[in-house]
């Protein structure tokens, strides 16, 4: 499947195109101005960036993407048999009614609970990149003054079945093996949905160790926000990837910075860099402010392409609509609400269900 008008905007008409464009320059202009300075509360620990970690936790922001519901329960899907195999699934959780999927597992090479969330499918990426240009503050976050959020983003994590599933799973991961780090990893929505994860768990929930990594992921707070998240959640690496467009959205207002949208760090940016014919790679570690302009805000020309491949990862799911594909034996397995959402589950270090691709090839759709 081609990607190439996600970046080109083709199947926009041209006053669209035109209007967007003018948009996106008067962004750009703004932001480049004189910028007031935003007061963040020292952080006493930032935190350390592992290439190594970075490049596990990517597979599992790839491997949630898949639509085949049988191949992630069991864990053999295609995308999960290099730095991620011998992953055990506790819970694979899907929303039917609002297009999400997370999982829960084990990684014993990591020690840890690792949770995953998908980020945005297939053919809505562009409308849902143009969306974000328009979005403003709308909720104020519980418990924190002055905070806020993107209702959406907020909404998608507290508000669907994606979290009393995750907190129960992560309970049961504990009981059985004691008390694991946490891991908690999306792409694109699914890295805002990761960092709302992450906080839930350390302020409502107590968890003690908690480990945030996104990839291309959109700001999803303002200032405050962020000075009270870096308190509670120092432990956060967001990755960015060259001229990706999602980091810079919504838009950031340099001339209002108590106001506006406002990233967390600590951001680590990769890119190239061409010297003759030879292409390095560089993975720079970005300042303490979460909007550090020497890194991808440098960029005045973005992509959607950049969005999409991550550490040579692909990040995208395979279908344009919110279908899945499960075998009905797998169905076994799960437990279905009045809305068609459900959650496949195993107790963990139970026999991991074993079916050949013959058995399951051509399964029901959903």
């Amino acid at each position: 499947m081609s990607f190439y008008y996600l970046i080109m905007f083709n199947n926009m008409g041209h006053r669209r195109r035109l209007i967007l464009a003018i948009f996106v320059v008067f962004l750009f202009v703004l932001s480049s101005g004189r910028e007031l300075q935003v007061k963040h509360k020292h952080i006493d620990h930032l935190p350390v960036y592992n290439h190594t970690l970075a490049t596990i936790l990517v597979e599992y922001a790839s491997a949630v993407y898949l639509s085949d519901m049988t191949e992630l329960f069991t864990w053999t899907c295609s995308r999960c048999n290099d730095l991620t195999e011998g992953f055990e699934i506790i819970d694979l959780i899907v929303d039917i009614q609002h297009c999400l999927q997370a999982f829960v597992g084990v990684a014993k090479n990591l020690n840890a609970v690792v949770v995953a969330f998908r980020g945005t499918q297939g053919l809505s990426i562009q409308n849902w990149v143009e969306d974000l240009f328009w979005k403003q503050l709308d909720l104020n976050y519980p418990g924190m003054p002055d905070a806020m959020v993107h209702h959406g983003f907020y909404s998608a994590y507290h508000n669907t079945t994606l979290r009393p599933a995750i907190l129960n799973a992560i309970k049961r991961a504990n009981d059985y093996y004691g008390d694991l780090d946490i891991m908690v990893t999306g792409h694109s929505m699914g890295g805002a949905m990761a960092a709302f994860c992450g906080l839930d768990l350390t302020v409502n929930h107590k968890a003690k160790s908690v480990m945030v990594m996104t990839f291309g992921q959109p700001r999803i707070g303002n200032a405050a926000f962020v000075s009270y998240y870096s308190r509670f959640v120092p432990n956060t690496i967001r990755v960015t990837h060259d001229r990706d467009i999602v980091p810079h959205l919504p838009p950031y207002y340099s001339y209002f910075p108590q106001k506006t949208y406002h990233h967390f760090p600590r951001e680590v940016w990769l890119y190239n860099v061409g010297l003759g014919s030879l292409i390095y790679r560089v993975e720079k570690v970005c300042d303490d402010t979460g909007e550090d302009p020497t890194c991808s805000r440098s960029v005045s020309v973005t992509s959607i392409l950049d969005h999409l491949i991550y550490y040579g990862i692909d990040l995208r799911g395979r279908a344009s609509i919110c279908g899945i594909v499960m075998d009905p034996r797998v169905k076994e397995y799960g437990r279905t609400d009045v809305e068609g959402n459900f959650v496949l589950s195993r107790d963990p270090a139970s026999p991991i269900l074993k079916l050949k691709t013959d058995m399951y090839a051509g399964g029901n759709h959903v």
